[in-house]
């Protein structure tokens, strides 16, 4: 892939959206053209083909060919949509937000578990052992196989008013969640504060219009969805990652190439370190007034509690337990002095 692409694409309004994951139109495409038997690869693009993400995309079908497969790609600008069709056999494969594809795939949905991913270094790694041919099996749900995981962004906590600076001050705050992401509103139920279902489309507005007082979205989404206004004087961004987002590519394996998967994941590891750069640059383009850093003492309580969140949450079946404990293993594996190495809790 040609670097300028994956890095139009990452600091756009598109992968803004996608960060937030969910819908910001009700365009279908109808029925998808005959491809003669080329699979089709349903992407997200909230500008359809005139999108970054589709620039992208043309560029991963020129490569795919080598891997055996011509993809025929098909834009869609409502992401619900692209699963709907991708599970109805309407597309191929598709490239959507991990959240929106954990239903067909579980176990690397899980990535984007709260706390579970505390840097882009941890996301690194992680990203590249499930590329290694040795982790394939893994890769593969019944008839999904995941063909690569990319990086969105890590999530902050936003707020209106700074003097939300405890999850004790947080009880009673409005939270936006995701509607369809019930883990988001269970977590927050949690924590005393008082979840409102929202979406891609309003979720950035309610918060700028005070409907709530607390979203978490990445830095790539402070400008497009300008949540500066809903910061405005008083609140912030607290510059503590609550997870990583990430996106993937699924495919129903049997729709293409033998070893297609395997490529696919090798090739969208190898531009990690493109993707990352432009995420960094969105962060330093956040006014250095706007972050909060948080002490020490209170990071620490923040892990343990979002630890038991995904203890919790794993229990009640929204995150996959052995992603947990891989989750765990390259935490532990960076920094052996965690508390958590020594117990057995999650693996």
């Amino acid at each position: 892939m040609k670097p300028y692409v994956l890095q139009k694409y990452i600091p756009s309004r598109v992968l803004a959206q996608m960060a937030a994951t969910a819908v910001l139109s009700t365009f279908s495409l109808g029925a998808l053209a005959n491809t003669g038997g080329k699979p089709i690869l349903c992407i997200f693009d909230i500008i359809g083909k005139n999108g970054p993400v589709y620039d992208f995309a043309k560029d991963y079908a020129l490569a795919g060919k080598a891997w055996g497969s011509e993809v025929v790609i098909e834009a869609y600008t409502d992401e619900r949509l692209v699963a709907e069709d991708f599970k109805t056999g309407k597309c191929d494969g598709m490239a959507v937000t991990a959240l929106r594809g954990r239903v067909f795939h579980p176990f690397v949905g899980s990535i984007d578990a709260v706390g579970g991913v505390p840097s882009y270094k941890h996301l690194q790694t992680i990203i590249n052992l499930l590329a290694q041919p040795n982790s394939s099996n893994l890769m593969v749900n019944g008839q999904y196989e995941v063909a690569g995981i990319f990086p969105v962004g890590a999530a902050y906590v936003h707020v209106n008013d700074r003097s939300i600076n405890s999850i004790e001050k947080a009880a009673g705050k409005r939270v936006a969640v995701l509607d369809y992401d019930k883990s988001q509103a269970r977590m927050v139920q949690q924590l005393g504060s008082q979840p409102v279902a929202s979406e891609v489309i309003n979720f950035g507005t309610k918060f700028n219009n005070g409907q709530v007082d607390i979203v978490v979205a990445p830095a790539v989404a402070y400008k497009p969805l300008e949540l500066y206004k809903g910061i405005g004087a008083k609140g912030g961004i607290y510059r503590f990652p609550l997870l990583q987002l990430t996106a993937n590519i699924i495919i129903r394996k049997d729709k293409f190439a033998e070893g297609y998967g395997q490529k696919s994941r090798d090739y969208v590891a190898k531009n990690f370190s493109n993707a990352i750069k432009q995420l960094d640059k969105a962060e330093k383009e956040i006014p250095a007034q706007t972050w909060i850093d948080i002490p020490q003492v209170d990071k620490d309580k923040y892990f343990v509690m979002m630890q038991e969140a995904r203890i919790q949450l794993t229990k009640e079946g929204f995150y996959d337990p052995k992603m947990m404990k891989l989750l765990k293993k390259v935490r532990c594996s960076l920094d052996k002095t965690l508390g958590e190495c020594s117990d057995k809790v999650e693996g």
